[in-house]
């Protein structure tokens, strides 16, 4: 069976800075799979919807066609338009400064190098089912990672 893998990711964050969480839902097929996780030490909601993503196409056993959907402009904006000059100027902003989070987009770059990935934006809590339930993944990593000592 050949096909597209459709992808939901969603990062939380309580105080961002402060603990997070993301979720990624998986479909291909009549197959669904879920994911979610979280750290217990300040990070920042950025840092966990880029976390959602890397999980995501870390779980690809093979190479893949996947559609990701994030409610994340960041990740979006970044991943479609950014990574390319950051690469190629060192991983540095157009202002000469460190690209923030450039470790995960790194990994990030890496990992959708080895898929065919296209990347869609939806809006957040706009009732998106797939959203809605790497939402709820997120939220449930973030409340898992509270509870852990960090």
């Amino acid at each position: 069976m050949t096909g597209v893998v459709e992808i939901f990711t969603d990062g939380a964050c309580k105080g961002n800075p402060g603990p997070g969480g993301w979720g990624v839902v998986l479909r291909y097929g009549r197959h669904e799979k879920t994911l979610c996780g979280g750290e217990p030490d300040d990070t920042t909601n950025n840092r966990m919807e880029l976390l959602a993503a890397i999980k995501a196409l870390e779980s690809l056993n093979r190479p893949s066609v996947a559609k990701i959907y994030t409610d994340s402009q960041y990740l979006r904006d970044g991943i479609r338009g950014w990574l390319p000059r950051w690469r190629s100027n060192g991983w540095q902003t157009r202002e000469k400064k460190p690209v923030k989070n450039a470790d995960l987009w790194r990994q990030l770059d890496s990992l959708a190098g080895r898929h065919q990935v296209e990347w869609v934006w939806v809006k957040g809590h706009a009732g998106n089912p797939g959203n809605v339930l790497a939402d709820q993944l997120a939220n449930r990593g973030l409340a898992e990672a509270r509870r852990r000592p960090s």
